[in-house]
């Protein structure tokens, strides 16, 4: 199955001072999505962004912001993302035993929005096979979430083969969204592997020429 690959830009590594500008730098250069990392120092060793953020994104850009909660209790933000403007909303297969997943999903997608399950490194890809006709995506983390910068995990690439064939199995409409330590050594494998979108922050952010990263970034993972 032939898909289109999308690079999805994480705004967590972005200058907050230019923040308006250098999403603007990243659209000219390609970029479709937004990817927001919301983290409450609980679930994660970090606090980022809160709806507010989301809410005051959307007045900035007509693309769609992709949620990704990493919060121990994402049933109570679910409903103020989705208000805010979220087009999708990401949960951890993680936190299935103390929060009700499947219902959360089913909530998200009667709202209109996409829903999406992520797994950290560590954990069994088979845990999210319960899920996978419920979800338009799969979001497998290739660091350990908290921080931008980190570097990509070795097996991460097998990882995502592997999942693409997981999926497969169940509903091949799923597309993969890697995410952690992408870069342009690493982005054509994992397209290749079978991620469909490739979420970098540092590797576009830190770029001198924003715009020109993003469109090497398309260059390789749609070759």
């Amino acid at each position: 199955m032939n898909r289109q690959k999308t690079l999805e830009p994480s705004l967590l590594a972005a200058d907050p001072g230019f923040l308006a500008e250098q999403m603007k730098q990243a659209e000219r250069g390609g970029a479709l999505m937004w990817h927001l990392d919301v983290m409450d120092g609980h679930f994660v060793p970090n606090l980022s962004f809160g709806p507010h953020i989301c809410a005051g994104l959307k007045i900035h850009t007509q693309l769609p912001i992709d949620v990704h909660l990493m919060v121990s209790n994402p049933s109570r933000l679910i409903d103020p993302f989705l208000e805010a403007g979220a087009s999708s909303v990401i949960l951890h297969v993680e936190l299935a035993d103390s929060e009700p997943i499947p219902q959360m999903l089913r909530e998200i997608r009667l709202a209109g929005a996409v829903p999406a399950i992520s797994l950290n490194p560590k954990t069994p890809l088979e845990l999210i096979e319960p899920y996978l006709l419920m979800v338009g995506r799969v979001l497998l983390m290739s660091v350990e979430p908290g921080y931008g910068g980190q570097t990509f995990l070795p097996g991460s690439i097998d990882r995502v083969r592997e999942l693409r064939e997981r999926i497969g199995r169940v509903n091949p409409d799923v597309e993969i969204q890697l995410d952690g330590g992408v870069t342009l050594e690493n982005a054509k494998a994992a397209a290749e592997a079978g991620a469909d979108i490739l979420i970098a922050g540092s590797a576009v952010f830190e770029a001198s020429d924003i715009e020109a990263r993003c469109r090497k970034f398309l260059e390789l993972i749609e070759s």
